[in-house]
Formats: C-alpha cells, structure tokens, sequence
C-alpha cells in the first residue's frame, strides 16, 4: 500500500493545525492529518478527558478516513503500513493500538466505536448499523403480493424474445423483491429494465384494485436526474408500443408524467442541513416504489437516511454500475451491496440482486475496453486501446507533446459552442457542448481542470481574436456546482453562456441551463455556483455522457489514477474514447483500486471478527 501525504505549503497553510504539539502535531507537520482532523479529535480528547495521546491519534486518524471516503480505519494494517511509508513518525505498535484504543475513554463514552477490527466515529458506526438493520428488517416482511398471471403477461410482453431475455430474467428478480439492485456497465439495459419494472408494477396494483403506481425518481445529481428521465422515457415510448390493448396502456402511460429529481429533493431539503430531511422515520414518503438510479454515487449518510424515509411497505430498486467511481462522501454501499449479495456465505442476502452484463450501447472496441477494465485485465486494456478502430484512440508517447497534439480538437469543440452561442441558438450550443467532454482525475496541475480550462480559453482568444476577460463571455460551458432550488438549477447541470436580447432589442447574454426540467434561460447574475467546463473532472462526469470522450490521464504517482476512475471515464462516451497517457500510466490505473474501509459488506454477509475490503486504508 502506497501511503499518501499532502505537501504543507507554507506557514499560512489552512490544513496546518497551528500551536498543536505531540503525535497530533508531528502527524499534521508531515502532511498525514489536516488541521481539521486535528482540531475534531482534540475535541474528542476535551469532552471525554482522554489522555491517551495513541488513543487520540486513532480519533485523528478515524476523521481522517470519513475525510478520504472510507466509514472506519483499521489500525494494524494503518500502523504497519505507516511505519513502513513514514518511518520517521511515531507509529504505535501496531499489535497494541487497537487493544489500547479500545480501552480508551474514547471508546467507553462512544466518542469511537471499536467493531469488527475496525474503529469508527460513532456517527458512521449508528449509520452503518442503522443501513443493515433496516435493510433486514425489510426481508423480514412476507414477500410483497404477487398476480402470477398478470406478471407473465407483462414479462412476456414488456421484454420479448431473446433480445430481451437477460433484461426479462432481471426484471421478475426486481419485481418479487422489497428492496433490489440492479447493476450492470452502461449500455447493458439498465434503464430498459426498470421502466419494464414499473410497468410490470403498475399492473400488479391495477390488478389488485388499488390507487394508481406513485414512484419516487430520484438520482444523485440534477444532471444524473435529467439522464435517467429521458432514457426512462424512451424505454417507456417503447414498452407502450409492444403494448396494444388500451387498457393496459391506459395503466403504464402514467409513468410518463414521474418527475425526476435529486435525493435531496426526493427527501425534502430542509436549509442550513446537509445531513437531515422533512422526510424521516416520523414523517415517511409517500412513495409505493423509489427507485434511485446513479446508485453507486450514494453516500452511507444519504442511504442512512432514505432507509429510514421508506414506508415498510414501498418498494426500493437501486440502479447502478458498482465497478464505476464511489460516492465523495465517506462509503461504498452499492459496491457493498452488491459483493454482500455476491458472496457465497450470503446466501439470506437483505437485498435481491440482478446483474446484466451483455452490452448494447458501445461498439466492439470500446465494450472490450470497458469489459477489460472492470476486470483488471491490463494486457487486454493495452490490446484494446492498440487496437486502432475508428472508437478508440490512445493518445500515447508516439504522439509527443499532449498539449499541441490537443490543442486543434478542443479549439474546434469549443468554437462549435461558441458560434452557436454567438447566433444566440441555445439549443445548438447545449448540442455542440454534447458532442465532447474533456474528462481529467485531478482539478489542479499540469493534468487538472483548471490548466486545461485555461489552456482552451487562450487558445480560443488566439483563434478568434476574441477577449475572454468577462466572467460570462459568450459561449462560456457552464458547470453547475451546488444546488439552487429557488431557481431549480441543480449541482451537475450543465450549460452554455448565448447571445440574446430584451424586447426593446438591447443585447444581452443568457446563461441556458439543461437540467431535469429541460433547457431553462436564466440571466447570468442570477447563478450561484458555476465553473468554466472546457474540462471537467471524472468524478463530476458520473452520471452523464457524451458523444465523444478524451480521457487526460495523470501521472502514474496520482493517488487518484485507480481502475474505478479509468473505468468511469471510458464509459461516459456513447460513440469514442480517446485515452491520452503512456503505457505505464495505462498499467498503473488498472492494477490500482479504490479501497474503503468498511463493515457493511460484512454485516450483511453476518460474518463475524475482524474484516474490511482488503484491509487497506489510504493515507492521502
């Protein structure tokens, strides 16, 4: 394991915990624990008289792994691997740490929990448990009403033949089930299958008797929100056309009308909170099924608190590819979810799974690509990206200077934006900035969003003698990077800054924003958080596509350069991928994952005794 550091800028730096001396201090001076995991496990130390500098130090280091994404830290490992990467800090022993912490004043008053050989802040050990109690207390119930008549109907209609047989299978498996996942790559039919679910629900209840379907659709992102609707949408265009007996027709076109929106806003956003909802265990939605597509972006503390939002009785689907990039915020539950239904000790698994794996969108070159990253296959991806088809293009050491080689592709995408925002066509700059998407791992250096954004915007000043010192020029993609409900522009939309003009004819500029409701004009003062989006990072990508994709890898010592972020990447394109980064930055990627100290995968497989995805907790 590669232990990562930050480097301390100078003496203003804002991660520098200032007058802190001992292991805190010497750990923040080294660049392993920022000012504030610092400050958090001081906190700790005050409110519970802990004296115990390795206790606090593991407090230290249990902030440090929610900072990072993981939900715990396990301490053996952490201490042998730090001592080995850092031999000049004072690591405790990493036999003695844990037993030390455990009997800790940290530890008796629940300011850390000590649980399956890990260590946790108290708030992620209540959520983690609260996840695999609720999702057991669901399997629990006697398995939902099922018509077997009106079912195979609607399998055999809704999902046809053989080209449907995988997505059909799929199907009965997250139609029978309270709580189900669905995953699978992009392009495998999740989408297909989940409007064929809803469909296949929406008769149940017309069977039955009861009110029409009410479905909860809900995504990470608004951008994420907007995808799913309109894929889901034409899955149901195509459903309600292998449909001809107006009466059934008459029970699925209403799912056309199911408006998506963020889980926050599924939720019910309350101000000042990022944390609590309206909806909760007191106040439950309404919903008979949620379905959250973009699963794998879902957080401990946001699956924490739909859990408990749900009715005992409404059906949750999970949609989501779990080899993709996991959530910012601390844990992995898809992933979790899906290797704790995968394993073999599971065998009573809380979650009914449904994998798919045959790909429809991408054409050969690039499925190979996307199939021998989720493996780890690094000879395959080699092969894939040497293979130079019209789909693939690897932009290696061959090709000499990345920035010139370039340089003509992004000038061009970025004029096609402008011209169309120039002749105030909306619609055809949110086209053109669909077209391609510049996709990097980090958002600073010589790799990162902002050199590149940059880069462009230069070059693009050179090209058409055009200035580009206001703010909102036109043809400016937009990136919207926190939600706003009063104007219900939402982080993840994107747009175009485009020429336009009040009634009087006096010329002004719009900023056209494509979110779940469609392109909306909103004057530019009126934005909140926006970034410049010639570039932009994987882990904003998630949950959207484009037409053509450029992949900027970093360099092979990026603690960010893992498989997962290769993978996400590659997969965001619909027709081409172009991968710019030598041999070895191309090996690195695969060999390297994402690893997240967590218990969930072995609660829900009810294993016992000390486990944790590998063990392996990054420092960085």
């Amino acid at each position: 394991m590669s232990v990562e550091i930050f480097e301390v800028n100078d003496a203003f730096d804002r991660r520098r915990a200032r007058s802190t001396g001992g292991l805190l201090g010497a750990f923040n001076e080294a660049g392993v624990l920022t000012a504030a995991d610092v400050h958090l496990a001081r906190t700790l130390a005050r409110v519970t008289r802990e004296q115990d500098e390795n206790a606090v130090l593991a407090a230290a280091m249990a902030a440090r792994a929610v900072r990072t994404g993981s939900v715990a830290i396990e301490l053996t490992a952490l201490a042998r691997d730090g001592a080995e990467a850092l031999p000049e800090l004072d690591w405790p022993d990493a036999d003695e740490w844990p037993e030390s912490v455990a009997g800790s004043k940290l530890v008796a008053q629940r300011a850390l929990v000590v649980d399956q050989g890990l260590v946790y802040l108290q708030r992620y050990h209540h959520q983690e448990v609260q996840v695999v109690d609720a999702l057991r207390a669901r399997a629990e119930q006697e398995l939902p009403p099922i018509d077997e008549d009106v079912l195979a109907a609607g399998l055999a209609r809704i999902f046809p033949g053989e080209t449907f047989a995988e997505q059909r299978v799929a199907a009965e498996v997250l139609a029978r089930g309270w709580t189900s996942v669905l995953t699978g790559g992009p392009g495998t039919g999740k989408t297909t299958t989940v409007a064929g679910v809803l469909a296949l629900l929406a008769e149940q209840a017309a069977a039955a008797g009861d009110r029409q379907l009410r479905v909860g659709l809900a995504a990470p992102t608004g951008k994420a929100a907007a995808r799913v609707k309109a894929a889901l949408d034409g899955a149901l265009a195509g459903i309600l056309e292998r449909t001809p007996e107006e009466a059934e027709r008459a029970i699925i076109e209403p799912l056309g009308e199911v408006e998506a929106m963020t889980l926050h806003r599924l939720l019910g956003w309350v101000p000042g909170s990022t944390t609590r909802f309206r909806h909760h265990r007191a106040n439950r939605l309404p919903h008979d099924v949620v379905l959250v597509d973009e699963a794998s972006m879902v957080s401990l503390t946001q699956m924490a608190r739909l859990l408990e939002a749900l009715r005992p009785t409404t059906r949750l689907i999970l949609v989501g590819d779990a080899d993709q990039l996991v959530s910012v915020d601390a844990g992995a539950v898809l992933a979790d979810l899906v290797a704790g239904a995968e394993d073999a000790q599971s065998l009573s698994s809380p979650v009914a799974l449904a994998r798919l794996r045959t790909v429809h969108r991408f054409g050969e070159t690039i499925g190979a690509l996307a199939e021998a990253l989720r493996v780890g296959d690094a000879d395959a991806v080699v092969a894939a990206l040497s293979a130079r088809s019209a789909e693939v293009e690897w932009v290696g050491d061959d090709e000499g200077d990345h920035t010139a080689y370039l340089r003509p592709l992004l000038t061009r995408h970025a004029g096609a934006v402008l011209d169309a925002a120039r002749r105030g066509d909306g619609d055809g700059a949110l086209a053109a900035l669909g077209r391609h998407r510049l996709l990097c791992a980090h958002r600073a250096g010589p790799h990162g969003v902002r050199t590149w954004n940059q880069y462009v915007e230069s070059w693009l000043a050179e090209e058409t003698g055009l200035p580009f010192y206001d703010q909102m020029y036109l043809g400016r993609p937009l990136l919207v990077t926190a939600n706003d409900y009063a104007t219900g522009v939402l982080n993840g939309d994107t747009g175009v800054v485009v020429a336009s003009q009040r009634p009087d004819g006096t010329p002004v500029r719009m900023a056209v924003i494509e979110g779940p409701a469609g392109a909306q004009r909103f004057a530019p003062s009126r934005l909140g958080d926006v970034e410049t989006m010639h570039a932009m990072t994987i882990h904003k990508a998630q949950g959207s596509q484009a037409t053509e994709i450029t992949v900027l890898l970093p360099e092979a010592e990026s603690a960010l350069l893992t498989r997962e972020l290769f993978y996400t990447a590659v997969t965001r394109a619909q027709e081409k991928v172009r991968v710019v980064g030598n041999e070895a930055v191309v090996r690195a990627a695969v060999e390297r994952r994402v690893v997240r100290a967590s218990g969930l995968r072995q609660r829900l497989a009810g294993e016992v005794g000390s486990a944790c995805a590998g063990a392996v907790i990054g420092l960085g």
